[in-house]
């Protein structure tokens, strides 16, 4: 069971993540850019994604991903840490890096990947 320590340690492994913090609570950070944030229940973690995989995400497992009223307009989705697979969790912290990442550093990740 994944929780926030196995969440930084995936994030970690990605090229310029920092940790950092947002709105007061952990967070793991790309260029000064969160891209992935524990939620002040310290067992939900935020991250990044498109409408159309959030929509896949919260219909296909809505236990374990979901939004609040707050989150309705932004590409981001709620994650509950005690219920997520620990490789679905590293996929959704690259894309959710992806997002976030500068061009460049997109670039070298993606040349060191061979993608």
């Amino acid at each position: 069971m994944p929780d926030w320590e196995t969440a930084k340690a995936l994030g970690l492994e990605l090229p310029d993540t920092v940790e950092g913090t947002s709105y007061g609570t952990p967070a793991l950070k790309v260029r000064d850019k969160m891209f992935a944030r524990l939620r002040e229940d310290g067992e939900t973690l935020v991250v990044w994604t498109d409408f159309l995989e959030r929509e896949a995400l919260t219909q296909g497992d809505p236990e374990t991903f979901f939004i609040t009223p707050h989150y309705e307009d932004y590409p981001l989705v709620l994650i509950a840490l005690e219920r997520v697979d620990a490789e679905e969790l590293r996929e959704l912290l690259i894309e959710s890096w992806r997002q976030r990442a500068p061009k460049r550093v997109l670039r070298a990740y993606d040349e060191a990947e061979g993608t």
